[in-house]
């Protein structure tokens, strides 16, 4: 017997030093990491002591004789990994991280944001130093995307907010939450209580279509859809016209895999979550039948992972619908389905795309209807949205890289909502570089750059660090890259001094933010919600405006 890793695994690589036999791959040193869709433990090495299990923050490990249905084909998956990559020891005995000697003394780091990049590289300063950080963020709530961005009916994905609060209890951490740097303190003030800063804000807009009626009314991004549905203050008194047969998410990578779900699973299912109130009572009264994903390229190029595109084999009451002439690949990526040495998860992409284009749909389910080689040119309609129109792409190879160019073929489809789900892009930060092309701040290894130089004491984690890529789980490699240069700045005397502490700090936050909320108020709110959320048979019934969060927070 073996244990498997799932679907829902997160990629922190948690469990990687916890294996007493070497056997999960592929570890953070190694190139595949970074493009790697999960982890997999070899079946074969694997020696049942639960180690990993105990370690996984999502619950995303299982032994092989007890998964769900749903999860069965993780055993193959898992073994197919290590047929295309034969697991060889590492060898090299894993070297603990670096601590800054006591000697230097209190290390203060302010962390702005709340989010995963942002406990992450919290978490890696408190194992790393003796340190006081100070985590702001602008909303009464920690946890970023983990509350306001990951789909309800993925609770296992939420659970990583478990080991940030497990690792947060200490004093020498505090919330300091509902403060917006920019408004209530500035970049310089931030430098004058702190050795040093780490931006982990993330990336809050959206790309854009650039096509003509993409403002139409029914024409939103899935950002904001997301945000909708997960009760994020700022978005909870949105409105989405869900009362046609049809939606179009354009994009197809996992996020649009969420909103297609949440568009069609039962209302009854969702009841089970904490989906924000107002988005439940929505979804009842949908008339939705149909959710279209379109994306730009083919079956072997789609963004949306594997395991997201398997899980949904397994929704109640609904179809997955694939049209088989869409499978009909190009020369160059049939040459690639066929090469013995593709990676087995972007086999199984296709494997599974022929799987729901053989299947027959059932009279009177629900769909999600993949198309393939399709691009939007315009959103249509008079006075809201109507439809959308789009032209068909070919394949063809630049410089290495599959591209899609449009062909002259054109069609249309009728839609009462249309959807964006084409990527995040970040913000510029008052004060600190940015750069517009990218939508990053300038870093080498974190640390922020000016014109190609360091800027002392300004660090990044993240999204914005790194642009909008990786699931949860990545920020923590990232995080530890940021923290392991911050603290060797530390320790080599290249962060000035702070010139006022924490109780200063407290005294400045209180005048100028008598509503900031604490490790109290933010206990205050988590326990509120779960008692609500139990009486319900919920995790939490959400609050979801800012002066619900903070009359909450106050008891």
């Amino acid at each position: 017997m073996a244990y498997v890793i799932t679907q829902r695994c997160c990629n922190d690589a948690s469990c990687v030093p916890e294996c007493p036999v070497d056997c999960i791959r592929p570890t953070p040193e190694q190139r595949e990491f970074a493009t790697t869709e999960q982890l997999y433990i070899d079946p074969d090495t694997c020696i049942d002591c639960g180690a990993c299990v105990d370690a996984c923050p999502v619950d995303a490990i299982a032994s092989e004789d007890d998964l769900l249905a749903s999860l069965a084909r993780f055993k193959d998956i898992n073994a197919a990994y290590f047929e295309r990559h034969p697991l060889e020891s590492n060898f090299e005995p894993l070297v603990a991280p670096s601590r800054a000697p006591k000697e230097l003394g209190t290390l203060r780091v302010a962390v702005i944001g709340a989010g995963p990049a942002a406990c992450y590289a919290a978490e890696e300063l408190l194992r790393r130093a003796d340190v006081e950080v100070e985590l702001f963020d602008r909303l009464p709530t920690p946890y970023g995307l983990v509350r306001a961005g990951v789909a309800p009916d993925h609770p296992g994905t939420k659970a990583v907010s478990s080991l940030f609060e497990s690792a947060f209890r200490r004093e020498a951490l505090q919330f300091r939450l509902n403060v917006e740097v920019g408004k209530h303190l500035s970049h310089q003030e931030l430098l004058d209580h702190h050795h040093a800063v780490v931006y982990a804000v993330g990336a809050a807009t959206d790309r854009r279509l650039n096509v003509p009626g993409e403002d139409l009314p029914g024409s939103h991004s899935a950002t904001e859809f997301v945000a909708w549905y997960n009760g994020h203050p700022d978005f909870a008194n949105r409105e989405f016209d869900l009362s046609g047969e049809r939606a179009v998410i354009v994009g197809n990578g996992n996020v649009a895999l969420d909103v297609a779900r949440v568009l069609t699973v039962h209302p009854d299912e969702l009841g089970k979550t904490d989906i924000a109130d107002h988005a439940l009572d929505a979804l009842r009264r949908s008339n939705i039948q149909e959710v279209v994903v379109l994306g730009r390229r083919g079956p072997l190029q789609a963004a949306y992972t594997s395991s997201e595109f398997l899980a949904l084999a397994h929704l109640k009451g609904i179809d997955v619908i694939v049209d088989p002439a869409d499978l009909e690949l190009d020369h160059a990526s049939q040459a690639l389905l066929d090469d013995p040495e593709i990676e087995p998860s972007l086999k199984l992409k296709y494997t599974l795309a022929q799987e729901y284009a053989a299947k027959t749909p059932t009279p009177g389910n629900k769909r999600i209807v993949f198309r393939y080689l399709v691009s939007p040119t315009a959103v249509t309609g008079e006075g809201k949205v109507e439809g959308i129109e789009f032209v068909h792409n070919e394949l063809v190879q630049e410089n290495g890289r599959t591209v899609a160019i449009a062909s002259d073929r054109t069609d249309s489809l009728g839609a009462s909502l249309v959807l964006r789900s084409i990527g995040y892009r970040g913000e510029p930060v008052a004060d600190v570089p940015f750069d517009e092309e990218s939508g990053v701040i300038p870093n080498e290894h974190g640390q922020v750059l000016a014109d190609g130089e360091p800027v002392q004491g300004v660090y990044v984690s993240g999204w914005i660090k790194r642009g909008p890529r990786g699931v949860i789980g990545s920020n923590r490699v990232d995080s530890q890259e940021t923290v392991d240069r911050l603290i060797a700045d530390f320790v080599a005397g290249k962060l000035a001094a702070p010139t006022a502490g924490r109780a200063a700090l407290e005294a400045l936050l209180a005048e100028r933010q008598p509503d900031m909320v604490g490790r109290d108020g933010w206990k205050a709110i988590d326990q509120a919600e779960r008692t609500a959320g139990k009486a319900a048979g919920r995790p939490r019934v959400k609050f979801t405006s800012l002066e619900d969060l903070l009359k909450a927070a106050k008891g």
